[in-house]
């Protein structure tokens, strides 16, 4: 029996039943946050479909395991699953893999997807049956990424990403340049003259003096809080995503 275009199949089915149940339990005060991470299953064997000698987060290590990639709705007393995919590394694509693949009733049509694609595969697909997150919060595997922030930018969503230090942007008040067109071949296009510096000598820079005391809820012992550096920025990259002007849109870096 063949899927047909457009049509849904019964575990698909199952699981949007089973999503809308799970948000409708919650009710409206746990539209707080959803939260996109992966998690590795150790595994001894290879009969288990995706294993394979992998990093993973939850173990710290490289080791022989299953990945799930996973959306999860959170607030600050519990959370709850949404929607899992699991990731198919790249080796279970090979040719020699056929077997491994039949034995494990993988679909002749499902191949390797890096984890932020999944990531929004279940996003969309969430979003069809008429859920949004009020924000999204993910760490730096996924806030690291050009490609999975603007797809999260494209879809409207907000978002709180973990980044990594060594990252670039410019300055909040950085702006364009429009280089003189010489009147052969195309014109050039607007582009910033200021070196991006690494998001870690942003902070530095803006000093400890900037940093404001924050209390997000208490603890068992004491009250939870941190100083925090709030800067805004432009982040450059290798693929930032310019505004006709040139202008790279402004973003918070929060900094503890």
């Amino acid at each position: 029996m063949r899927k047909l275009p457009g049509s849904r199949s019964a575990p698909e089915r199952r699981r949007e039943c089973r999503t809308q149940r799970q948000e409708r339990r919650r009710g409206p005060t746990w539209h707080v946050v959803w939260v996109v991470d992966d998690t590795g299953f150790p595994k001894d064997g290879k009969a288990s479909p995706g294993v394979a000698r992998q990093y993973s987060g939850t173990l710290g290590k490289v080791a022989n395991c299953q990945i799930g990639v996973s959306v999860h709705a959170a607030s600050d007393s519990a959370s709850c699953p949404l929607a899992w995919r699991l990731f198919l590394p790249v080796s279970w694509d090979l040719p020699d893999m056929a077997g491994r693949r039949e034995a494990c009733r993988i679909p002749e049509d499902e191949h390797h997807q890096p984890k932020w694609r999944l990531a929004l595969d279940m996003l969309d697909e969430l979003a069809r049956i008429g859920l949004r997150p009020a924000a999204l919060i993910a760490d730096a595997g996924y806030g690291a990424n050009a490609d999975f922030r603007h797809g999260l930018e494209d879809r409207g969503l907000a978002y709180v990403l973990q980044v990594k230090g060594e990252m670039t942007a410019h300055r909040e008040d950085a702006v364009p340049h429009q280089p003189a067109y010489g009147g052969l071949g195309p014109r050039p296009l607007p582009r910033y003259r200021t070196r991006p510096v690494a998001l870690r000598e942003h902070v530095l820079e803006a000093g400890r003096e900037q940093g404001q005391a924050v209390v997000w809820r208490k603890g068992s012992k004491a009250a939870l809080s941190s100083h925090f550096v709030l800067l805004r920025v432009r982040l450059a990259g290798r693929r930032p995503k310019p505004a006709a002007d040139g202008t790279i849109p402004l973003v918070w870096l929060i900094a503890q």
